[in-house]
């Protein structure tokens, strides 16, 4: 029994793949993560020599699709885009996220780690950070923030330089960066702090202005842009990060398929460009790196939520 698994395991790699493959993104179409996803996977699939149909699931903060994904067959027909929300932040925030994600998936590869900007309404007469944390601490619950959901990056960011910069603000999720942005844009809510595929081409076309960067370094396509770090809240520094994963079972031989043409991808010099203009590094990994990768990051995002006091209801 033991060689017949060997055998099918590598005729799967070999037949591999022999249809199109399905790509679940859980969040909604045009935000940043899905932006992300198939700037990296379309090149990915003329690597695979098939067609990869994303399919947006969005709802809970990307909850949705990542059960979706891990109910799928273990065939390596169906990929899942993960983060650092679905599969690190989302477990202390909610009290069911209706998925295991050491259980029930196995990591291909990583794809990037991403930096976030602090962003504010176009009408709101702030023109550095220094001056949005005065304004804030001067008139606590005052403002708003805007984020992409609850439990996303841009949710806990805000409650953390909350925490970190002693500020006050009032919460108002949004079922995705795109729509949130568009509020932003226009007035209906205050501030925003957000994955940069998201507030970087707003940005960078003047209909927003940017007063930070999340990272503890500056960003190489926005070297005017100061971090928090340097701006009034040593330390601070959050970045997230995507990757792509499929249920538990896939064949190992298909993993590597999969994996292989994702580093091949991430190692060309125009998909590295794309992605820094989006303020994304590449992070390709093996699958056994992003495994504990994601075990780390599960215990360090769970201690950040503990610290920043966010909470989700669910």
């Amino acid at each position: 029994m033991g060689t017949g698994a060997v055998v099918q395991a590598g005729w799967a790699g070999e037949s591999y793949p022999s249809k199109p493959i399905k790509l679940i993104v859980p969040f909604p179409s045009g935000g940043g993560g899905d932006t992300l996803a198939r700037l990296v996977m379309t090149k990915v699939a003329k690597e695979l020599g098939q067609t990869i149909v994303v399919e947006n699931i969005a709802g809970a903060g990307g909850n949705v699709g990542s059960q979706a994904a891990a109910r799928a067959p273990s065939d390596g027909y169906t990929l899942l885009y993960g983060t650092n929300g679905t599969f690190a932040i989302n477990h202390a925030l909610y009290k069911r996220t209706g998925f295991d994600p050491l259980r029930d998936f196995q990591p291909v590869s990583g794809l990037s780690k991403i930096a976030a900007l602090v962003t504010v309404r176009p009408e709101m007469n702030v023109s550095t950070f220094q001056e949005l944390l005065a304004r804030l601490k001067s008139n606590p619950g005052k403002y708003t923030y805007a984020s992409a959901g609850n439990g996303t990056t841009s949710h806990l960011a805000t409650e953390l330089l909350k925490s970190s910069a002693g500020v006050s603000m009032v919460h108002v999720p949004y079922r995705g960066g795109a729509p949130a942005i568009s509020d932003l844009l226009g007035g209906q809510v205050d501030v925003m702090i957000d994955v940069m595929p998201n507030t970087g081409p707003q940005v960078q076309s003047g209909r927003l202005r940017a007063l930070a960067v999340t990272t503890a370094q500056r960003l190489p396509n926005m070297p005017n842009v100061p971090t928090i770090a340097e701006s009034g809240v040593p330390g601070f520094d959050v970045s997230a990060w995507d990757g792509i994963f499929v249920p538990t079972g896939t064949p190992a031989a298909v993993v590597a398929k999969i994996q292989s043409a994702i580093r091949k991808v991430l190692d060309d010099e125009e998909t590295r460009q794309q992605l820094q203009e989006r303020g994304a590094v590449t992070s390709p990994t093996t699958p056994e790196e992003m495994s504990r990768f994601v075990k780390t990051e599960m215990d360090r995002w769970g201690a950040v939520v503990k610290r920043s006091g966010a909470t989700v209801e669910s």
